[in-house]
């Protein structure tokens, strides 16, 4: 997942403005293009949130943002079509992340075939972000979206904002 968001973030980063705007064209609006007029029938949420690094044990002065994303068709069985998320840690707004293909979204998930049975949850339980050093601690926001058809072939969407900081939290009295 961490070499699969810094690969996005240099990518993103040689891509000329314009191109990058694509991603959300109409600053007037709040969501990036592929998400608006398209109806809500997944829930999608994060927990915590909003979430804060961490020492990372498995790499002495590295961070990590532990935190798991879950999602639950809300309107009828539904296919996956797509996931992704949308970054904002900057003034320029919504950039493109990530996407994840259906069969990926599968195994992160724990969804057999891709396929979001109504009422139930799935999770994906390490969903982290990892930062090598206190240097490149940075917060920002990411909204996720899953893209789902149901049977009829309509197109259903669900979103979620993870809030992710910078600043190291102390650990609670209990825990010192």
């Amino acid at each position: 997942m961490k070499h699969l968001l810094l690969a996005a973030l240099f990518a993103l980063a040689a891509l000329p403005l314009q191109a990058q705007s694509t991603v959300w064209s109409d600053h007037r609006r709040v969501l990036p293009d592929k998400l608006r007029r398209v109806p809500v029938g997944l829930s999608l949420w994060h927990t915590p949130n909003p979430n804060y690094p961490e020492p990372n044990p498995a790499q002495p002065g590295g961070y990590v943002w532990k935190h798991s994303t879950m999602v639950r068709a809300d309107v009828t069985d539904l296919d996956i079509v797509e996931c992704g998320s949308f970054i904002w840690y900057s003034d320029q707004g919504w950039q493109a992340n990530m996407v994840e293909t259906p069969a990926e979204f599968a195994q992160l998930f724990n969804c057999p075939g891709g396929l979001l049975r109504q009422g139930r949850t799935y999770t994906f339980a390490k969903n982290w972000r990892t930062a090598s050093s206190a240097q490149q601690l940075y917060g920002g926001d990411a909204l996720w979206y899953i893209l789902a058809r149901d049977k009829a072939g309509r197109l259903y969407k669900g979103m979620g904002l993870i809030e992710t900081e910078a600043d190291v939290q102390p650990a609670p009295a209990a825990a010192r």
